[in-house]
């Protein structure tokens, strides 16, 4: 997968809950999944170890969630994305019309509800997308009046036109 290089907006409660999740992942993290894993190889034979392997595979999570938050803090900017572009970024409120139809529209933040510093019992009415999601991706870098096409994940084929771009008040 391509790294990006977008900005990612982020509140300062999300910017420091992140930071302090990799501390810990770095920190006391490794050195929990260090000692399971040789705990593990002084019980013998690996190959039929499944404690080994649990902690092979948790070690390998961890350390994939290690350099998914080091990509993200390293491209942050806390605040708010700046308001009064017309482009889609990751952290804006996006207003789209499906196949131009002006009556079935809609609005979503593009981010993660962990970026955003949005816990799932905040506001769950907040629909949010992924930059990675297919519709997220056909609009990331668009901008208002752009009509963009987009593959479902069963494959259909859809449009939309890019109503409104506005910087998300979370």
């Amino acid at each position: 997968m391509a790294e990006t290089t977008h900005t990612i907006w982020l509140s300062q409660e999300a910017f420091d809950k992140l930071t302090d999740e990799l501390t810990h992942l770095t920190t006391v993290g490794r050195t929990e999944i260090s000692e399971r894993i040789a705990a593990a190889r002084e019980e013998g034979d690996l190959s039929e170890n499944g404690g080994y392997h649990a902690a092979r595979e948790e070690q390998g999570k961890q350390e994939s969630r290690i350099r998914q938050l080091e990509d993200m803090l390293r491209r942050a900017e806390v605040g708010e994305a700046p308001a009064g572009s017309d482009v889609v970024i990751p952290g804006v409120k996006v207003t789209v019309a499906f196949d131009g139809d002006e009556d079935d529209t809609d609005t979503f933040v593009l981010g993660s509800r962990e970026l955003l510093g949005l816990d799932s019992d905040l506001d769950e009415s907040t629909n949010v997308y992924s930059p990675q999601s297919p519709l997220g991706s056909a609009v990331l870098d668009h901008k208002v009046g752009d009509v963009v096409e987009y593959a479902t994940p069963t494959g259909a084929k859809l449009s939309v036109t890019i109503i409104k771009v506005e910087a998300f008040e979370g």
